[in-house]
């Protein structure tokens, strides 16, 4: 009698040391798994805080890298144009950019935009006139430029953004819309090809924006396909 209560009771804490750890092993884990979840969410790397004095290398870097794919404005087919002589304003004039990237003017015939700036223009077009005119002052403004961009993954609107104005990273995922509780803006990741079907990817941080962090915006190019990740839950 006395054999079987010692039997029972060593059995009896040999399954309570057993429960004991296998809730310890469970805690570790739940542990580890929040380490790295948090670990993921919290300050990912980002390509559009302005860099500061406590900024490392490697954050200058990346955001010299995103200052050189950020898009300037260029001049496209299609594209409306209002060019403006103050010191001669009967040469003022409204363009539109032809298919072979051509636009015609008073006096200097036909002039190749497509490809520069608006002010790489201002000043071909000071050199072009510069026997012309009195003052070589001259204004160049894109009126209107259509181009498509493409937002997917955890965002309302999925699908082809239409703008006739330059667009920002952050405007066209606001366009398409982002639920706080799903999309993590901490991680938003442009898709660019280059020339021969080379792709390109930089991953932005566009909660700094939201946050009212110092940040630089990154203009897109045409074609460009914007991905807003999924946030990370624990069950």
């Amino acid at each position: 009698m006395i054999n079987a209560l010692q039997r029972s009771g060593v059995q009896s804490q040999c399954v309570l040391w057993t429960k004991l750890k296998y809730h310890a092993l469970a805690a570790c884990l739940a542990g580890m798994c929040l380490l790295l979840v948090t670990g993921c969410e919290t300050r990912p790397a980002t390509a559009t805080a302005s860099p500061t004095p406590a900024s490392t290398p490697s954050e200058i870097a990346k955001w010299q890298e995103a200052s050189k794919l950020s898009e300037v404005l260029t001049i496209r087919e299609g594209d409306g144009l209002k060019i403006t002589f103050p010191g001669a304003p009967n040469l003022d004039s409204a363009q539109q950019v032809r298919a072979d990237g051509v636009i015609t003017l008073d006096i200097v015939g036909e002039v190749k935009v497509v490809g520069l700036s608006p002010k790489e223009l201002e000043k071909k077009l000071a050199q072009l006139y510069a026997t012309q005119l009195v003052s070589n002052e001259v204004t160049v403004a894109v009126t209107s430029s259509s181009f498509d961009v493409f937002v997917t993954g955890a965002v309302t609107r999925p699908g082809k953004i239409t703008t006739s104005k330059p667009i920002t990273a952050f405007q066209a995922v606001m366009e398409a819309g982002f639920d706080p509780a799903v999309s993590n803006l901490q991680s938003v990741t442009i898709i660019r090809e280059e020339a021969h079907s080379k792709y390109i990817y930089l991953t932005l941080n566009l909660q700094l924006v939201l946050d009212g962090k110092e940040t630089q915006p990154f203009y897109l190019k045409p074609s460009d396909t914007i991905q807003v990740s999924k946030k990370m839950t624990i069950f």
